[in-house]
């Protein structure tokens, strides 16, 4: 196998979102008879059972009919869009946000894209944390950086996110460029702390290296708990600081495509023109959708968190009272990451055999970091009748193969 071939072979998709139709089921250990119940895709969130926002088809309707100048926008996104986008941003962060200093992209991936290759070069050395988003490691593997991992222990106390901050530190010492990390925590739903946030914006600053903060779910908090915006610490240069964020999970508009990234606009120029030759810009009618981000009727943020927040509580009652299952609440965002121990099976497998017996779909911890290999991650935000009587499938086949 060659160079190339190699770097594209660690860009495996079959267990991503949407993916599991490609998974394999030759030769598996398969146990039992199929449980009966209606199929439910944990590998991402359900926009049937949680529709998009009020008015997003009919700003998309709006954009439709305004034709060219709405369908050919700048790379960057329409002007006017961005310029009260960037007002809203700057109210919800906590520091300022301008139109110059923002990208309109191909939802939050395309974000992560843009920055990450704005921002490493080959043989540059890469902090993620594990676990956290699966496309962290890939991408800096696919630009040929050098991936240098940060724990989290996120089990170890329930008071803090768990960042082992002596080891990020090391990592900057030892020449680390960049780090990267969700917040909340993609795949655990853990927050990070002021004081961790504070000491990841001091540490950066001290040596030099640039932030990726990707802050997709942080308009979906559970339990009152505080959340801190790294930019809004005023401790970072902002000129190596770019923060991500977009309306595709809590507002389900993940069918929109629709991201943005704001902070530096020597890092935000490159990212321009990155995207200037592999999307172009994000999708030009869609952009219009952005007009009803953050700008949502009375109350309905609220009911929705509420609603993710009473399914989380849910589930998070089953796995409880199962035996051999390890889960740490879930404090903002839709994700659970349970860690079923005793397995007979690896968890590729398992997940395969779990979508084939029981006809539901998680994606396997070794996503996050090689060694979650006891680990899944699924997505609660599902109706909630089909989640609870997924969850308890799911048991029933982790009973079986332990």
């Amino acid at each position: 196998m060659d160079l190339l071939e190699k770097k594209f072979a660690k860009l495996g998709v079959d267990s991503a979102p949407g993916q599991e139709v490609r998974q394999k089921a030759a030769a598996l250990p398969m146990k039992g008879d199929k449980l009966e119940g209606a199929p439910v895709d944990f590998s991402h969130g359900d926009v049937d059972a949680f529709k998009p926002t009020p008015g997003a088809f009919e700003a998309f309707c709006d954009g439709y009919e305004t034709g060219g100048a709405q369908a050919y926008t700048e790379y960057m996104g329409k002007s006017v869009i961005r310029e009260k986008l960037a007002e809203k941003l700057a109210d919800f962060t906590g520091a300022p946000v301008s139109a110059d200093g923002l990208i309109l992209t191909p939802g939050t991936q395309g974000a992560l894209f843009l920055a990450m290759g704005s921002l490493i070069a080959r043989g540059d050395k890469v902090a993620i944390v594990e676990p956290d988003y699966f496309a962290n490691r890939k991408l800096t593997e696919f630009f040929d950086g050098e991936l240098v991992p940060v724990a989290l222990d996120y089990m170890k106390s329930f008071d803090r996110a768990g960042l082992d901050l002596d080891q990020l530190e090391q990592a900057f010492k030892n020449g680390v460029k960049l780090f990267l990390f969700s917040n909340p925590n993609n795949p655990t739903g853990v927050i990070y702390t002021s004081e961790e946030v504070r000491s990841i914006a001091v540490l950066a600053e001290k040596y030099g290296a640039f932030v990726i903060a990707d802050e997709l779910y942080s308009r979906q908090i559970f339990d009152n708990r505080g959340y801190t915006h790294l930019r809004a610490l005023n401790l970072l240069d902002p000129d190596r600081l770019i923060t991500i964020m977009g309306p595709s999970k809590t507002e389900s508009l993940s069918g929109f495509r629709l991201g943005a990234a704001f902070g530096s606009p020597m890092l935000l120029s490159r990212m321009e023109k990155l995207q200037a030759i592999v999307s172009l810009r994000c999708p030009g009618y869609n952009q219009a959708v952005f007009k009803t981000w953050f700008s949502e009727p009375e109350g309905w943020m609220r009911e929705r968190v509420l609603a993710h927040q009473a399914i989380r509580d849910d589930l998070l009652k089953l796995f409880a009272s199962a035996e051999g299952i390890s889960v740490r609440p879930t404090e903002g965002g839709s994700y659970i990451f349970p860690r079923a121990k005793g397995l007979r099976v690896n968890i590729q497998d398992f997940s395969k055999i779990l979508r084939l017996q029981a006809s539901v779909t998680v994606t396997p911890g070794t996503e996050f970091g090689p060694q979650f290999t006891d680990c899944f991650r699924l997505n609660f935000s599902q109706d909630a009748a089909k989640a609870h009587d997924a969850i308890e499938r799911t048991l029933s086949i982790i009973g079986r193969y332990r």
